[in-house]
Formats: C-alpha cells, structure tokens, sequence
C-alpha cells in the first residue's frame, strides 16, 4: 500500500458536483499534502471570487463544430464528477462552456487549437470544456496556456466506440500565473486516447489528467514534460482507472529542474479492479535535477485486485546528471555547458519526438533551449 493510508480504490470513490461534500484542504489530506495551499490565491478555500475571464480563441478544423453552451447543456458534466474541492468549486463557477463535437466517422483535416489566454486581476476565473468525439471519428486537439491570472477548469474529453483522439496541452504561463485544471478522457469500445502535456511556465499549476474505461478495447497513452525553475511548483497528479476487461494504459512523465526551491510533484495512480481482466498497462516518472536547491517528489502507485491481468508495472527514478556522460561529451572538445544541454535534450527529446504536430514540437524544443541557456 506504501504512502496511503488507504486502498486507491477507496482513495478514488468521493466524487460530487456539490462543493460542500468536499472539506477545505489542510494539507494534512494525501491529495495535497505536496501541494502549498498558501499559493493557490483561494481556489482551495473558496476565498478567490470569480471576476474577469479567461479569453478563448479558437481555430478550428473545417469539419469540427463548436459551440458556446449554459451549464444546463446535457453534453456538459456527463463524463466527469469533480473529485476535489478545487474542481468542485470550477464546476459550481464557470458561466459558460465550450463544446467541440467531431461527428461521427470524421477525420479532421488539421488540429483543432485553443488558445486560452489570461490577465492578471483580482480574483481567480473557472472555466469548462468539453470535447467530443463521435464514434469511429478521429481528430488532435491543441489547448494552448498563456497570460496570466488565477485560473481553475475542467476539461472532458469523450471518446466514442472505435473513435481517435490526440490532444496536446501547454502549460505556457507567465512567472506570475496560478493554474489548477482537471482533465479527464472518457473512453468508449476499442477507442484510442494520446495525450501530451508540456508544463513550463507559471507560478504553480497542478494538472489531474485521468482516464476511464467504459466498455473493452479502450487504450490510453499519457506522456509528459516539465521543466522547472527556481521557485516554480508544477505538479502532476495521474489516475487511470481500469474497471473494464482488455484496456490498455501507458505512462510515461519526465522533468527537469534547476534552481532554488524549483519543486515537481509527479503522482501516478493505477487501479486495475476485479472486473477489468486482461489489462495491460505500465507507468513511468523520471526526473533530471540539474542543480541544489531544486526538489522532486515522485509516487507510482498501483493497485490490483485481479490476477488476471496481462501486464502491470511501474519505475520511477530521479537523480543528478551523470558525470560520466558530461565526461564523454567534454573528451571530444565539448564544452561543459553544451554537454550539458546535449544530455538535457536527450532526455527530454525522447519524448518531444512524439508530438506529431510539427510546430507545436519546434516550439516545445526551442522552449527547452531557452530553459537550458538561463
């Protein structure tokens, strides 16, 4: 059982759209105790009253059709329930939402980006969004984060029978920003779900992707990148609940840090329960800590309550750079700094490659050689 005190399975049961169901964090509770409430400017206890907005623009693909609906929309809040106060709180907030549906059979002709953007002000601004894709339909979603602000959304991501989805989150705030979201996939019969999350600026963002299974067939994979700086807090929370036969699920984060109190928090929960047979599933944190002063907190949790299950594992590893790489590099007339970056962007360059979106990948890695020349 390790760290917890409980069984995932029960760790993971309260779920309510009500924000009393949720008591206020002390940061005694498992789920923030790595988390500075301090930080958080009152998401967490309710004393940050929505004011302003976050602004979204959106350049969509021809064959996406997207909508600005009430909270009483029936397509909004069917995948997700709120599992926190945080994103209880989102939810009881949020004015309006936006929907993007891709119809059945479609194969969208380029991504679909969303350009969220924030101003700093008084007060903390919640948001909602929801993505649908209908039955053997394939489309890649971009959600681009800038600006700054105090911000907290959910986002639902609903993918039908045999349906594609690849999204690409960037978390590319100002020093100043305070960023909390929940991102949750929904996956239907034999659907494919492919996330990417890059996490480089802000003052604190927690992101909580999850996934689910309702039907056999749905396979999961989930990478991600961070690079934290002096005085930077980004933390990762991942929970893949198999409770479906025959699903797959893969995990793979990576971080890098440097500076004073530059902090990465990377919590990786799997749940392979009785019903869900014939899982296959692995997770995997690494972390590259590049100076004193900075600070990762890594916990793979798994729980299995069948023995039939196809595979299961989880590693997780954070360490300095090797001195004998930075050795190798320097004996073949290398500078040190620049053996360093080389080894930086291996490591991280591994999973980069996976973004399929050429500029948004470009972007990324010249994101990375801006981090590494500070």
């Amino acid at each position: 059982m390790g760290l917890n005190e409980k069984p995932l399975s029960t760790l993971h049961e309260k779920a309510s759209y009500e924000l009393a169901d949720f008591e206020v964090p002390t940061g005694r509770e498992e789920a923030w105790r790595f988390t500075p409430l301090s930080r958080l400017k009152g998401l967490h206890n309710g004393k940050a009253e929505p004011v302003g907005g976050v602004r979204v623009d959106i350049d969509a693909a021809p064959e996406v059709t997207v909508e600005t609906v009430g909270r009483d929309d029936p397509r909004v809040g069917t995948s997700f329930v709120p599992t926190d106060r945080v994103s209880a709180q989102a939810w009881n907030s949020f004015e309006k939402a936006t929907v993007i549906t891709v119809g059945r059979e479609t194969v969208t002709s380029r991504p679909t980006v969303l350009t969220l953007t924030g101003s700093a002000g008084e007060g903390a601004v919640y948001g909602h969004i929801v993505v649908k894709v209908e039955p053997l339909a394939e489309a890649t979603v971009v959600l681009d984060h800038k600006g700054s602000g105090v911000y907290a959304d959910n986002i639902e991501f609903v993918v039908g029978d045999g349906a594609n989805l690849k999204v690409v989150s960037l978390q590319d705030w100002d020093d100043d920003a305070v960023h909390v979201s929940h991102h949750h996939a929904q996956l239907a019969k034999d659907a494919t779900f492919r996330s990417f999350v890059v996490t480089l600026g802000g003052d604190l963002v927690r992101l909580s992707p999850s996934v689910t299974y309702t039907a056999p067939g749905g396979d999961a994979d989930m990478s991600g990148v961070y690079f934290v700086d002096a005085g930077q807090h980004l933390e990762h929370r991942l929970l893949v609940d198999h409770s479906q036969p025959h699903c797959k699920s893969n995990v793979d984060y990576r971080g890098a840090l440097q500076g004073q109190d530059a902090h990465a928090v990377w919590i990786g929960d799997v749940i392979i329960r009785v019903e869900a047979e014939g899982t296959d599933t692995y997770e995997l944190n690494r972390n590259l800590i590049l100076t004193d002063g900075a600070r990762a907190d890594s916990v793979p949790n798994l729980e299995i309550l069948t023995g039939e299950v196809a595979g299961a594992g989880h590693a997780s590893a954070s360490g300095r750079l090797d001195d004998e790489h930075i050795f190798y590099l320097q004996a073949r007339g290398i500078p040190h700094d620049e053996a360093r970056r080389l080894v930086v962007r291996g490591f991280l360059g591994q999973l980069i490659e996976k973004i399929q979106i050429e500029e948004v990948r470009e972007r990324v890695l010249g994101a990375l050689e801006a981090e590494l020349s500070r």
